[in-house]
């Protein structure tokens, strides 16, 4: 088993954790998408910039919101 320096295993999280952001947003987006229609650009930046702690949030929220600004506010 080759070494694995921790300056890499920090890297590897990292990766894991970009990841783990890119298919949070992937998701939601689908999920508003076909919930709302197409997104105006400020939900879409918003989504983009989130932090997977707001990816959570609004996925939970989605299920209740009668508009966009229910999840994003």
């Amino acid at each position: 088993m080759p070494y694995v320096t921790s300056v890499e295993r920090i890297g590897i999280e990292k990766g894991r954790q970009e990841g783990r952001q890119e298919e949070g947003v992937f998701f939601l987006r689908r999920m508003l998408i076909k919930k709302f229609g197409n997104l105006p650009e400020s939900f879409e930046t918003r989504l983009t910039e989130a932090s997977i702690a707001d990816l959570e949030l609004w996925g939970d929220r989605i299920l209740d919101a009668r508009t966009l600004t229910d999840i994003f506010n």
